[in-house]
């Protein structure tokens, strides 16, 4: 079975692909986040997802919880800057079970008043866990710096004050404008055949119709047809942020460690360098212990307990940073040694046998990861909801094979320059 795709009449795009296993996941990916919220709406994509499970026109939010556990499978959801995503796991006779529940949470909630103050007291105590984290919490504050003044800077759990503020209505508002059947993908990754989801689909967003009133926003737009192509970022509203100027801050945290990040803005998913960037940042600081980051500021000086690389790629820019935890008095001595592998990459092409490693590595760790069927599952939701493709990891290993020295050493010299990068210290 190869993946397969189909859109409904309403513009819901459908992507199925095959797996191993008796085992399959399916989720409706919503093209809505943090960045999508308006000025008076902090935190409200989180929120609305979390009163997402409160109940529907449908379901009490017991009928929600119980529906799926008790087949054995699991629900669960996430909000990004970019996007909501609703799933589930469950052995694949469940799979009617599971879209209708699906398309029930994501198009009948019903945001219910009397739910919000108690769920707006469990996100402030989330909001305070982070906040009693600082090495969470910095990468939180590092991006807010580098997309300054940008929907991307804005915190994903928003703040308390505002959360209580929130009435039903708020969130629903919200839902209507955003959780909209083109703006939303249904993936499937499991033994289940492509005429079965769509079948099944279009009997669940039938019943949720049923269940709204007519002339309701929702139930129109599932009553619509001819929409060929997903909304875009400019339909979306989306703008890209202006390049930030580098800057350095320290904040007194009162904390043991020392937090330091270290980054800039990179480039989105779609820009061709990107590719090149992920196979640096795996090298310099990625998950492997023999990173370059960990070889020198751990393995070889015992300076931190942590050190790693990261980048966040969205669909119009992207994130790149380093993150350590050290002594105070270390802070020092681990930027200059940081500067220096920086200063490595940047300052020659790899050569024939280090390029050659890090591709090998890259790939093998690629390859363990697919085998974490939750991740590929919405890896392949999240990929059809922004790009419209599906995910092929033979390409992808050939375009990893395609990557030369001089392509690396390029982005090295754009983005590792030290004047170039902005720096956020905890104290």
């Amino acid at each position: 079975m190869e993946t397969s795709y189909h859109t409904l009449p309403c513009g819901l795009r459908l992507v199925c692909a095959p797996s191993a296993t008796d085992v399959a996941y399916c989720g409706i990916a919503i093209n809505a986040g943090t960045r999508d919220e308006r000025d008076n709406e902090s935190g409200m994509a989180h929120f609305c997802e979390h009163l997402t499970f409160k109940g529907t026109r449908r379901r009490r939010s017991w009928h929600i919880l119980n529906r799926m556990e008790s087949v054995g499978g699991d629900l669960n959801a996430y909000t990004g800057k970019e996007e909501t995503v609703y799933y589930t796991a469950f052995l694949k006779e469940h799979f009617g079970r599971a879209v209708d529940l699906l398309c029930d949470l994501v198009w009948g909630s019903v945001y219910p008043q009397g739910e919000m103050d108690k769920e707006a007291a469990v996100v402030a105590d989330e909001i305070e866990s982070y906040n009693d984290s600082p090495s969470e919490l910095i990468f939180d504050d590092f991006e807010n710096l580098v997309f300054t003044g940008h929907p991307l800077a804005r915190n994903i759990l928003g703040n308390a004050d505002s959360l209580y503020s929130y009435r039903s209505a708020h969130l629903t508002e919200f839902a209507d404008r955003l959780y909209t059947p083109r703006n939303a993908t249904l993936f499937v990754l499991g033994k289940i055949d492509i005429r079965q989801v769509i079948r099944q689909t279009e009997r669940a967003l039938e019943r949720v119709r049923q269940s709204l009133p007519i002339g309701h926003p929702r139930r129109i737009l599932l009553e619509a047809t001819d929409f060929p192509l997903p909304v875009s970022n400019e339909e979306q509203g989306r703008v890209r942020p202006s390049t930030s100027l580098p800057q350095e801050i320290t904040l007194h945290k009162d904390t043991h460690q020392a937090h330091v990040m270290i980054g800039t803005q990179a480039y989105s998913a779609c820009d061709p360098r990107h590719l090149s960037l992920y196979l640096l940042n795996n090298m310099l600081g990625g998950p492997g212990m023999n990173s370059r980051l960990n070889l020198s500021l751990r393995e070889r000086r015992g300076l931190v307990y942590t050190v790693e690389s990261n980048m966040t790629a969205y669909t119009d820019t992207g994130i790149w940073c380093v993150y350590f935890g050290c002594d105070p008095k270390d802070v020092a001595h681990c930027r200059r040694l940081v500067f220096n592998e920086l200063r490595k990459l940047s300052s020659a092409p790899l050569g024939k046998t280090t390029l050659e490693a890090a591709k090998r590595q890259i790939k093998g760790q690629i390859g363990i990861s697919c085998d974490n069927f939750e991740n590929a599952a919405l890896a392949l939701g999240k990929t059809y909801l922004h790009y419209n493709r599906g995910r092929n990891i033979q390409r992808l290993y050939e375009r990893i094979d395609a990557l030369t020295a001089e392509d690396l050493y390029e982005v090295a010299k754009e983005l590792f320059q030290p004047e170039k990068l902005t720096t956020l210290i905890y104290r």
